[in-house]
């Protein structure tokens, strides 16, 4: 500890001869994030917003801060990663109880150095205490073209002994505007991504989480800022932020006796006082924002296209249509049934015949919720063949297969519960809490981690014609203890989360090419850190088509439609099959209904839809993305996707409560070339009807059509047209 703070203290004077007035500026092409390293040698915020463009305007920022009583340091400054116990009166970015039980910490600018990413630049700033062995290394990874920031820290330190973390921020933004507006996300199942806005005042403002695996059932781990006015669409600055973690988060959000507007992404640190061992590194999750000066169309844009590139697992690659049996089955089913299935999927023209729940445990059948998760043979009654036998049968049909888990979960009747408690999240001494008649493997047991595992590894090495999981988590933690933590139960959450992505990595390394759709009882797990291992997410069990069009058009903020798994089901048998088809069109189409009980103008239209579908799948999930109609603000929704050369677009048109005689405006197209001429086409028409638009097969320039737009709305409830746009 001694050569510790030797070194640390030459490296102060060293940097304190250079470190006076400088600048450590993070850039995309639109947006700077400037640093300052003040006299002293701590790192302070002095801009974040629009792109500076003339260099010597750096000299010029600084914070204006209430000085001390002698002033010599800033009392309340805007450091760029506050520490508890410092001057600083507020939330602090980390907070950390040392081995001596000191509370407080002062961390000080060490160095810093950048280096070219895929996209951009990683820029990684160390911070250190002066009087314990602490550091804080800062990462912040600037995507140029994107304008995309994202940003994690690590904490560690060699103390004698342990030291306890309770506050670990991923970072701390600040803000200085005359009016701060948020937009959260809440719900419930199947009520995924409620919006709800607010003018935040002085005081905290908390988003956070509890459940520890279905995170996001109630609130969501992202966010929008408007400033000087709420978020809007196509105008004003704002900034989409997002937390990738997949587990409990906390969004913090503090407008200062300044009227600075703080903002801390962080892990929850409820139940979570974590020990932290020395030489061991905590690394905090990454958090992503973006800003837009052109509204939150633009700033999901960026997301889109960064998400794409980057962070999502082949992001830029296919998605496969598919036949779940689900809705169709639940339970009952059997070898032959499924077989013929498959066969439906193909002549449908879908890629992927994926078989969800019921088709394992022996001993303890898995017939309906109640019995057999942890128990992964497949069911003799049900499928005397095995998983072999349907693989085999999807390459005769000539589809994909695609299989359903719930690997992190187990119910008391198991065999699995009976041979191994001490994997079990489960508190002995009480009756156990049931949700959804299961509990929760504790992944931060290794020997678990290599158990959930296995369960794929073996499905895949017996198997290896499974295309595809759809990885599912119903139950949060309830009687949360850990057999494995033992008495160091304040690091459960955050470790279970951790075991998590250690089972997924190893998973990734082994199968690199294997797609997985993440599911948690619909939209209650979906974030960044996830989508590494996950080409998409199933975003609601409520297939509604009215219901899931509000939450598309949510999801879609944050997220690109590649990841956006939507199905077409007799949820809402009042809504027409078009209406239901066309509404799962607008994200990756799946089925998940009954093919044979269509009619066959239904059948027909649903064949000819699939195959259209295949066509502009590309443009659809690779697109851009422009929300041009608000559910929220009409009755009725309207989005197109335009191509990257701009030569084709595809344009979605819902009319959902239309009132009685009111009048129908033009929907103007967005993203277009104004200079191109575009053709139009109606298609997913019913057989035997043609398109009554008056836009139909007609030419228009991309200008017309971006200023003065298209009749195409209608006063019928629960209508849908599509149109595909190609410029000759």
């Amino acid at each position: 500890m001694k050569n510790f703070l030797l070194k640390l203290s030459l490296l102060c004077c060293m940097s304190g001869i250079q470190a006076a007035s400088k600048y450590i500026r993070i850039e995309t092409k639109s947006m700077d994030w400037i640093f300052k390293v003040a006299d002293n040698q701590r790192l302070y915020q002095v801009y974040l917003g629009k792109k500076l463009y003339h260099k010597a305007d750096l000299q010029q920022l600084s914070w204006q801060v209430k000085s001390s009583s002698d002033g010599s340091h800033p009392a309340i400054g805007h450091e760029v990663y506050p520490a508890s116990g410092s001057e600083d009166l507020f939330e602090p970015a980390v907070a950390i109880t040392h081995a001596d039980g000191n509370q407080a910490t002062f961390l000080y600018y060490k160095s810093h150095y950048s280096k070219a990413i895929d996209g951009g630049t990683e820029t990684v700033i160390s911070l250190a205490d002066n009087q314990y062995p602490v550091e804080v290394i800062l990462h912040v990874a600037a995507y140029t073209e994107e304008n995309i920031i994202k940003t994690w820290s690590e904490i560690r330190h060699w103390e004698k002994r342990p030291v306890t973390l309770w506050r670990y921020g991923s970072c701390m933004l600040y803000f200085n505007s005359n009016r701060y507006y948020l937009t959260s996300y809440s719900g419930d199942w199947a009520r995924e991504a409620q919006p709800q806005t607010e003018q935040l005042l002085p005081g905290k403002k908390i988003i956070d989480t509890r459940l520890g695996t279905r995170t996001n059932m109630m609130m969501n781990p992202f966010f929008e800022l408007g400033f000087d006015h709420p978020a809007r669409e196509n105008e004003g600055t704002v900034m989409l932020g997002t937390i990738g973690w997949t587990g409990n988060f906390r969004l913090t959000f503090e407008v200062d006796n300044m009227g600075i507007l703080r903002v801390i992404p962080a892990i929850n640190p409820y139940a979570s006082d974590y020990q932290l061992k020395a030489g061991d590194t905590f690394t905090t999750p990454e958090f992503i924002f973006t800003f837009s000066q052109d509204g939150i169309g633009q700033a999901s844009r960026n997301l889109h296209a960064w998400a794409r590139r980057y962070q999502v697992k082949d992001g830029m690659g296919n998605r496969m249509t598919l036949l779940n049996n689900w809705e169709n089955t639940g339970f009952d089913f059997d070898q032959k049934s499924l077989a013929e299935l498959m066969k439906d999927a193909k002549d449908l023209g879908l890629e992927m015949f994926l078989l969800d729940d019921g088709w394992f445990g022996n001993k303890h059948p898995r017939k309906d919720d109640r019995a057999g998760l942890g128990d992964w043979q497949p069911n003799r009654q049900k499928l005397p063949g095995g998983i072999g036998a349907l693989t085999q049968a999807a390459r005769t049909a000539g589809v994909k297969f695609g299989l359903w888990i719930e690997p992190e979960m187990v119910n008391p009747q198991s065999e699995l519960y009976e041979r191994h408690r001490d994997w079990i999240i489960e508190q002995s001494n009480r009756d156990a809490y049931l949700f959804r008649h299961q509990l929760v493997l504790d992944l931060s047991n290794p020997k678990v981690q290599d158990y959930v595992y296995g369960i794929v590894d073996r499905l895949l090495t017996e198997n290896p014609d499974i295309a595809y999981f759809k990885w599912d988590c119903n139950s949060p933690i309830t009687n949360a203890y850990s057999p494995w933590l033992k008495t160091h139960q304040g690091n459960l959450f955050i470790d279970y989360v951790r075991g998590l992505y250690t089972v997924l990595k190893r998973i990734q390394a082994k199968y690199p090419d294997l797609p997985m759709m993440l599911c948690s009882s619909g939209g209650a797990r979906c974030d960044y850190e996830a989508l590494k291992y996950f080409t998409e997410f199933w975003c609601s069990d409520n297939t509604d088509p009215f219901e899931r069009l509000y939450i598309q058009w949510n999801m879609s903020k944050f997220f690109p439609v590649n990841t956006i798994a939507a199905h077409v089901t007799n949820l809402n048998r009042s809504a027409n099959l078009k209406f239901r088809t066309d509404v799962s069109c607008m994200c990756r189409l799946g089925f998940d209904i009954d093919l044979k009980g269509l009619s066959p103008a239904d059948y027909q239209f649903a064949k000819a839809a699939t195959v259209r579908y295949q066509t502009l799948k590309p443009l659809i999930l690779q697109g851009a993305q422009y929300r041009l109609l608000s559910p929220y603000e009409s009755n009725h929704m309207s989005v197109d996707y335009v191509a990257p050369d701009f030569r084709k677009a595809v344009l979605f048109v819902y009319d959902l409560h239309p009132r009685f005689r009111e009048p129908l405006g033009k929907v103007r197209l967005q993203g277009l070339d104004a200079n191109k001429m575009y053709r139009i086409e109606e298609i997913n028409l019913m057989p035997d009807k043609e398109s009554t638009m008056e836009c139909h097969e007609k030419v228009y320039s991309g200008d017309y059509l971006m200023k003065i737009g298209l009749n195409v709305l209608t006063a019928q409830q629960g209508s849908s047209h599509v149109f595909e746009l190609t410029a000759e």
